[in-house]
């Protein structure tokens, strides 16, 4: 029934608006009667004093019975609602203007009746009431004199029951209805403008909370209303609106991503089984064949059977050493050891390796170094490996008499370094999927280099860790050109080498 936030919020509001109606009545009625008896006290402060005037109501200690029933019945007539009592100096209740049996009490405290007497209290002064043991009433009261001294009191109670009757009926019939119905139709206008108010409030939230629902039920992929989605920031609910967008836009990323790399573990998982199978296979079978035909076969097919097995075999380790170097650099366990270092020399050696290879598949290699070129700063072991996959790469995909150049430029603190070859090249569709694991533009020419397809993504991800990223262009048939950049060496006052220069990576 209080699930909603509205519904709880309107029943505070209920409850509050009846407590604070409660309390109003309560204090209406009490402030009334409160100022009523000051009031009638007030206005007969000196009824006593006029009852005893040039009267003897005592003589020699004795009670003359006769003027007090004349008083008695006199005042009763005129003004029902009083009850007139005769009391000793003490408060003993000598005579009465009532019914026997009616009067409760056989004294009356006397402390009121002083404090009365004094003049100097504020009023209304609550005495004892006679007919009830434990009530208080406004009252009026002389002290009745003999001989120049205080014989007794005439206690006039100015709120007799006759008198609580007509107040009990007068409020009944007329005050408290009137009060009543007045407190009730504010009660109810409040009600309705504060659920109109709460219902405006909340509406946002409401809206909100079914986005957030939506949010769940479409698994964490949906979007987000636009009108939700802004950056407002008036107030809490338009900052957790906000807050919710990007945390929502956020998760929606991540699940993506999740997805893709789902898809990528997949389709890894079967290009693994697939390169892995393959040289195992193939191994496998050329020692089967070796074991079988063993006597049947001349030295030299022998031979030549050895050299295929250990082409797989070598095809085989460096497949599985790829694998494992790449999970390395993808773990975020690998350290970096950074250094100044010489890329022109790293350069001029990684060349040299290429050398024997080109020639033998009539390319042409040739570098571009400056004889100037600064210090960079990095892991020269990693980077290494960068160049070294980079010109492989290049050279299987180079046909005869193409042309592979890696060139290496200073740019303000920093050296780019671009490799570039005149091969097939690369269609643009495909262009964005280079450095994707296992990714091969052609299978079958993917077969015929021996390539594993983990080269270029080692690459990315060395490079990567270096705070920069590589750039690929390619034109079909027209080749493709790679470049990245290498932050230069900072050198301290001591010429010893800081932390790398400042550059923005591509």
């Amino acid at each position: 029934m209080f699930r909603t936030l509205y519904a709880r919020l309107s029943a505070v509001l209920v409850v509050l608006l009846c407590t604070l109606g409660a309390i109003y009545i309560a204090l209406t009625l009490y402030t009334t009667r409160l100022y009523q008896q000051q009031v009638t006290q007030r206005l007969n402060r000196t009824l006593a004093e006029n009852l005893v005037a040039n009267k003897a109501l005592i003589h020699d200690g004795k009670v003359d019975k006769a003027m007090l029933d004349d008083i008695f019945h006199t005042y009763m007539v005129i003004n029902p609602s009083i009850e007139v009592y005769l009391l000793g100096p003490g408060g003993k209740i000598l005579g009465f203007s009532a019914p026997p049996g009616v009067v409760k009490r056989p004294r009356v405290s006397t402390g009121p009746i002083h404090a009365f007497l004094q003049g100097d209290a504020m009023l209304p002064i609550l005495g004892d009431d006679p007919r009830n043991p434990r009530g208080r009433k406004i009252f009026s009261v002389a002290p009745v004199t003999a001989d120049g001294g205080v014989n007794g009191y005439l206690y006039v109670v100015l709120a007799g029951q006759h008198y609580d009757s007509i107040a009990g009926l007068l409020h009944s019939s007329y005050v408290l209805k009137l009060s009543t119905i007045v407190i009730a139709a504010s009660l109810l206008i409040g009600l309705a403008a504060g659920l109109m108010i709460f219902n405006v409030l909340t509406r946002r939230l409401r809206r909100l909370s079914g986005a957030m629902e939506a949010f769940q039920e479409h698994d964490f992929s949906g979007t987000v209303p636009a009108d939700l989605a802004g950056d407002r920031r008036r107030d809490e609910i338009d900052r957790l609106a906000a807050t919710f967008a990007r945390m929502s836009r956020r998760i929606a990323e991540q699940v993506n991503a999740l997805k893709r790399s789902d898809a990528l573990r997949r389709e890894l998982v079967a290009n693994v089984s697939h390169d892995l199978r393959t040289p195992i296979a193939s191994l496998q079978g050329y020692l089967e064949t070796l074991l079988l035909k063993e006597q049947e076969l001349s030295p030299s097919q022998q031979r030549s059977y050895l050299d295929t097995a250990l082409k797989h075999s070598e095809r085989l380790g460096r497949l599985t050493g790829e694998l494992f170097e790449l999970s390395r650099l993808d773990s975020g366990d690998s350290q970096l050891h950074m250094e100044p270092f010489a890329l022109g020399d790293l350069a001029q050696d990684v060349t040299i390796k290429f050398r024997l290879a080109a020639e033998r598949k009539e390319i042409r290699l040739i570098t571009r170094i400056p004889q100037a070129l600064p210090l960079v700063y990095g892991d020269i072991g990693l980077m290494e490996r960068v160049l070294e996959n980079l010109i492989e790469n290049a050279l299987h995909h180079t046909p005869p008499g193409g042309t592979v150049s890696l060139e290496i430029e200073a740019d303000h603190g920093q050296a780019t370094v671009t490799v570039a070859d005149t091969g097939r090249g690369i269609p643009p569709d495909k262009l964005e999927r280079v450095f994707d694991r296992f990714y091969q533009v052609e299978k079958n020419e993917r077969d015929r280099a021996g390539g594993a397809g983990l080269g270029l993504a080692i690459a990315k991800r060395i490079v990567n860790l270096h705070g920069q990223d590589i750039r690929v262009q390619s034109h079909v048939n027209a080749g493709t050109t790679f470049s990245f950049r290498i932050p230069g060496r900072a050198v301290s006052p001591d010429n010893s080498p800081d932390a790398p220069a400042a550059g923005s990576g591509d």
